[in-house]
């Protein structure tokens, strides 16, 4: 190639890479600025319809009509106003006791039974509903996956079992593999702006917003846990608090507005009888054995390993994560198309096969390399019209470590009768009124609360126990739940 045309080559290379920096330069919404942005509005909108079934599948909805619509009024009024009035917003309730709500791109906002507990009042709603809907307007998640820093963040926490064992579809295809976007605290701080302009704009109190976040810092205080999402770029919430009164007062000024909304009480009668921590009718553990209520069966669980709970899959490992027992429901309509499905899912390489009886069902029992570093032993077992299937992964070297525990748990699986553990329900929130005046540790007892979940009912009313309240007030209280919605 002569140096002429290697010169016309390199120019027209230069003015394609000139053309495509110009065009893909939006203008920001929020900011107003240009900024690098390859994530048309387009793509936003089938990121979003693409990751809702997605987050459905793994979480489940919480049915609540009420608790919906006042979601949905606030949530297209707020849309209609934000910077981005053209989006058509969507609004969840996701049945996990977490506390989060959460945003993807697309107008897709969420947010959990557990969140909607702890609010206290509209106003601290509004506030973080404004957040989460200023992380779309200001195209936050699009900047990310601009800029590559797509992140793995696990809804419910990190994934239990190694990283290792990540490449198993069951665990990659599920929630916890989802694509979710961790943003920086420059991200976090705009859209808590964003959240005060919002929510003062649809006439709420932003300060109200700034407490809950006193609510969320005593949450981590508490379980010594970090909170996912939107607390998790900032490591000192006390700032934040601080911060966000003072853009409350700065937009109120702004705006001229005083008085406005924080409706207490009538959020309070909202969530009376919302469900409450986690549901054992979707399936629980108690004393190394895991029940399902709903579906009839229990199996046993290796003492000291913890459980991860979703309506799609149950995950249990050791607290090194060297090992991971995976639930699912299978693929198929018979034993011999689920094991089909299972081999062809993960191309397993079968080292041995066993057609066998688990407690009286049919089943099959499988060894097999996952790829040269994870074998796993899988049981496919045909109970109640659908086939479970089991797989127990460790690293090939760790295996025979493991495969007791394995085959302990699966040949564990049988019918679940026992009433006594059947009829277990989820507590409620019971709001009720302060009979006389006091503190709010002296109505918690009134109103015959346990001693050993007081610290966490005054979290939940977003007070301190030593806190004066009045007759006539109302707090929350929690109740055993009977079943009935």
């Amino acid at each position: 190639m002569t140096n002429q045309s290697f010169r016309h080559r390199f120019t027209a290379f230069y003015f394609l890479l000139l053309g495509l920096f110009i065009f893909s330069c939006a203008r920001n919404p929020v900011t107003g600025k240009r900024q690098l942005m390859l994530v048309s509005e387009q793509r936003e909108k089938a990121m979003g319809i693409a990751y809702d079934p997605q987050i459905i599948k793994e979480f489940g909805l919480y049915e609540n009509k009420e608790l919906q619509d006042f979601i949905n009024n606030y949530g297209k009024k707020m849309g209609a106003l934000s910077h981005r009035p053209q989006i058509d917003y969507q609004f969840r309730i996701l049945d996990s006791p977490v506390v989060n709500a959460f945003a993807v791109p697309g107008g897709y906002v969420y947010f959990t039974r557990g969140i909607m507990a702890h609010f206290n009042n509209e106003a601290e709603f509004a506030g973080v509903l404004g957040h989460e809907i200023g992380h779309i307007t200001a195209r936050h998640s699009a900047q990310q996956q601009s800029q590559q820093i797509l992140a793995q963040v696990g809804f419910i926490g990190a994934m239990i079992a190694s990283e290792k064992f990540l490449n198993y579809s069951d665990l990659a295809q599920t929630g916890l593999g989802l694509v979710f976007l961790k943003f920086g605290r420059n991200h976090e701080s705009e859209s808590d702006k964003l959240g005060v302009e919002y929510s003062t704009k649809i006439g709420y109190d932003a300060h109200e917003m700034a407490n809950f976040f006193k609510t969320i810092q005593r949450i981590q205080q508490k379980e010594n846990v970090s909170i996912p999402d939107f607390l998790s770029t900032h490591p000192d919430p006390g700032d934040r608090f601080n911060r966000v009164h003072q853009l409350a007062a700065k937009e109120q000024a702004k705006a001229g507005k005083s008085n406005l909304n924080v409706n207490r009480e009538k959020y309070l009668r909202m969530i009376d009888g919302l469900t409450y921590g986690e549901d054992p009718q979707a399936g629980y553990v108690e004393a190394n054995v895991f029940y399902h209520p709903q579906l009839k069966f229990q199996f046993p669980t290796p003492a000291s390993w913890q459980t991860v709970n979703s309506s799609s899959q149950v995950q249990i490992a050791p607290k090194d994560g060297k090992a991971a027992i995976i639930l699912t429901i299978a693929e198929g309509k018979s034993l011999a198309q689920a094991k089909q499905a299972a081999i062809s899912a993960d191309s397993l390489k079968v080292i041995d096969s066993q057609n066998i009886k688990v407690n009286g069902n049919d089943a099959i029992a499988m060894v097999a390399d996952l790829n040269k570093q994870v074998r796993l032993l899988m049981y496919l077992i045909e109970y109640n019209g659908l086939i479970y299937k089991f797989a127990g992964l460790s690293e090939t070297v760790n295996f025979k470590t493991y495969e007791g525990k394995f085959e302990t748990c699966f040949k564990g699986f049988k019918a679940l009768n026992d009433q006594a553990k059947i009829n277990v329900f989820a507590d409620k929130l019971k709001i009720v009124t302060v009979p006389k005046d006091g503190t709010l540790s002296d109505a918690l007892k009134a109103n015959n609360q346990p001693s050993n979940k007081m610290e966490e009912l005054a979290i939940l009313n977003g007070m301190e126990l030593k806190d004066k309240v009045s007759k006539g007030m109302m707090i929350k209280t929690l109740v055993k739940g009977d079943g009935k919605k």
